[in-house]
């Protein structure tokens, strides 16, 4: 799926790998986040700790009728306030598209695959 876009010097089509790397980048530097997972990890039961190359596994992007959608899977570090991290995470992802491609994005959903002690 492409996002395309009206610019004044012509059109852009804005690739999901694009988002991916932009919002997979944003939620693994927020504070609390151990890194991203694919979507089917909990029902894999293997929590694998997706590399920079591959964050397209752990960040999906729909589109619904006027906007689009964000999910974004990650892995939290035990002993932080989950839903201080995930509110963290909805902001900085959306900042950080709204920034990079003058897209909003009004929804980011962020799931937790699981919960890791850091040693």
């Amino acid at each position: 799926m492409v996002i395309d876009k009206t610019a004044p010097y012509g059109g852009i089509n804005i690739s999901m790998e694009a988002i991916a790397s932009v919002a997979g980048e944003a939620a693994a530097t927020c504070y609390g986040v151990v890194g991203l997972t694919s979507k089917n990890s909990l029902r894999e039961n293997i929590n694998e700790l997706l590399k920079k190359d591959d964050y397209v596994r752990g960040v999906y992007c729909t589109k619904k009728k006027d906007h689009y959608e964000i999910d974004v899977y990650v892995i939290v570090a035990y002993g932080v306030k989950i839903t201080e991290v995930m509110s963290e995470i909805q902001k900085k992802v959306a900042y950080d598209l709204r920034r990079t491609f003058s897209l909003a994005f009004p929804r980011v959903n962020v799931y937790v695959q699981g919960i890791k002690e850091i040693d």
